[in-house]
């Protein structure tokens, strides 16, 4: 009778284990599906970026003979042949007249130089479509093709020249430099008193009703949208302050603010990964309690704050919206001197471009975003060999 049971029970068993082992192959295939859109959406994300960033950092050049006399001093489009002012650079053209001013000695004289073309030339012989140029200068331009007098060179103007109203002449200098201002003060504000604040929290502070409030608030923080972050810079620090609007100053102490609550989070679950005991072992000596966060705590939980305070200030340097409302999208052709100065950053720049028409806008806006996501996975890839090289298991 019993071994009649078992083999009933068996014989029901075998559908549901087989149901059980078609769901659970079902929802393999789910997340194997689910990844592989993923990275499908990631690799045709960086091959189209990639793909669109390439020609930007090529720059076409046409040889000319540039004369250099007195009547050029006051119209630069006398320097070179009438018919190719529509064909070379109106903002190599406009160098000239301070040129001669700080070289006289070049007055009189004539060379065949290299100078940069025109957008709408430059995207006509990289072939893309939408370039503008009209029919009768893309003869010219074919012409001076077939004579060898146009080439393509590396367009070290990208990294050497601000924002331009010309696409051929536009660079990320200075929106570089004002991202770097703009993190060096995020950096000097949020990190200390990020760190601080999590300490007092975690080691210090007593477990009690407004303790409690301000873990809540702080979590509450990190969730909000960056835009009032902006709003809160804005009535803080330039109407109440008086902090210059559109300076690195206004912008860091704006992302500081919202970079604080992801330090003080970092900060505190650094500080809890450190085992009871050390704390235990140091009261024992006779440490205090700031001996003992100082020389004991601190030390062994700095790699997870360090790695939480990168990835932290890598997202600052990637935000926008804060920015745009504490006046950063200013047009800026030369990089900042000082932390009061106007400036922009480097996402607010790649906002800029993409809002242009002009085509030669387009290979710049997405060169842009490849130099913002390269500095930014940088970022994070310090943070995780920070942490993988630190860590410690107890």
């Amino acid at each position: 009778m019993n071994k009649e049971a078992n083999n009933f029970l068996h014989q029901g068993a075998n559908p549901r284990k087989r149901k059980r082992e078609r769901a659970d192959t079902r929802f393999r295939w789910y997340g194997l599906i689910a990844l592989g859109l993923a990275l499908s959406f990631l690799v045709f994300f960086f091959v189209d970026i990639i793909g669109q960033a390439l020609p930007a950092f090529k720059q076409t050049e046409v040889l000319v003979s540039v004369n250099y006399t007195e009547e050029a001093k006051s119209n630069y489009n006398r320097a070179v042949e009438h018919k190719l002012t529509h064909i070379v650079s109106r903002a190599w053209l406009r160098t000239i007249p301070a040129y001669l001013e700080a070289h006289p000695e070049a007055v009189g004289t004539s060379h065949d130089e290299w100078v940069p073309a025109d957008s709408r030339v430059d995207q006509y012989v990289k072939k893309h479509e939408g370039h503008g140029l009209k029919s009768k200068y893309q003869k010219e331009v074919d012409a001076l093709q077939q004579e060898g007098k146009v080439r393509s060179s590396f367009n070290i103007a990208f990294f050497e020249t601000g924002d331009s109203k010309m696409p051929e002449n536009a660079g990320i200098l200075a929106a570089a430099v004002g991202s770097v201002f703009t993190l060096l003060i995020t950096m000097l504000v949020a990190v200390p008193i990020g760190v601080m604040t999590a300490i007092y929290l975690e080691e210090f502070a007593t477990d009690n009703r407004f303790t409690r409030l301000i873990e809540v608030n702080i979590n509450n923080l990190a969730a909000i949208p960056s835009i009032l972050y902006g709003l809160l810079g804005l009535a803080i620090f330039i109407s109440f302050m008086g902090v210059p609007r559109s300076s690195a100053l206004a912008g860091g102490l704006t992302l500081a603010l919202m970079t604080l609550p992801l330090i003080i989070i970092a900060t505190r679950a650094a500080l809890r990964a450190v085992p009871e005991s050390i704390r235990e072992a140091a009261y024992g000596l006779g440490a205090s309690s700031l001996q003992t966060v100082w020389h004991h705590v601190l030390p062994l939980a700095m790699p997870g704050i360090l790695t939480g305070s990168i990835i932290g200030l890598a997202q600052a340097m990637g935000e926008t919206a804060p920015l745009i409302i504490v006046g950063m999208m200013a047009y800026i052709p030369e990089p900042p001197s000082s932390i009061l100065e106007a400036t922009t950053v480097l996402p607010a720049q790649v906002y800029t471009w993409s809002t242009e028409s002009m085509h030669g806008y387009i290979e710049r806006t997405a060169a842009g975003i490849l130099v913002l996501l390269t500095v930014l996975l940088s970022l994070n890839a310090m943070a995780v060999r920070l942490r993988n090289r630190s860590e410690k298991t107890w």
